[in-house]
């Protein structure tokens, strides 16, 4: 596929995206955003986060962010983890979406909010949130051994800005 063809594409995608009733073809277009990995839909797709209301979408393009692993995506994808930390009911699914991208984005600067689920009560997504301080940092384990005497997880990967 030529840029010419691609550029129709992606046009086309994110018109979708933004405009379709269809929750199926806006979650279609937000993963097909991400197989297409464009830097440049980044920004529309954490617009589309903040303003989308189907559930099924926000996982896609929440997928479709981590999957294109930019960190611009960062902030907005932990915006969603406290959502859905101060939701009455917690969606053990969406966590394990959003753990996910924020692992395959690799920025630190998740750790601190990834840092509860490493002893979380569900062993799958206590084991993706290892999975995730593994990637992300790889010497996490001696970070904690070393600083653990005085500072809790959170607070040992606290970025500051």
């Amino acid at each position: 596929m030529n840029w010419h063809e691609q550029n129709i594409k992606f046009n086309s995608l994110v018109k979708q995206l933004f405009h379709d009733e269809d929750w199926q073809k806006r979650a279609d277009a937000a993963r097909e955003l991400g197989i297409m990995k464009e830097g440049r839909s980044v920004n529309l797709l954490c617009r589309a986060l903040r303003s989308e209301e189907d559930h099924l979408v926000i996982n896609r393009i929440i997928e479709a962010l981590g999957r294109i692993g930019d960190g611009r995506a960062t902030l907005r994808i932990i915006e969603k983890l406290k959502d859905e930390l101060n939701a009455s009911e917690m969606d053990k699914y969406r966590i394990i979406y959003i753990i996910d991208a924020l692992k395959k984005i690799k920025d630190k600067r998740a750790l601190e909010y990834i840092g509860p689920f490493l002893s979380y009560s569900d062993e799958e997504v206590k084991l993706l949130a290892h999975e995730a301080f593994d990637e992300i940092e790889p010497n996490w384990k001696e970070i904690v051994k070393r600083e653990r005497k005085e500072k809790s997880i959170q607070e040992i990967f606290k970025i500051k800005f």
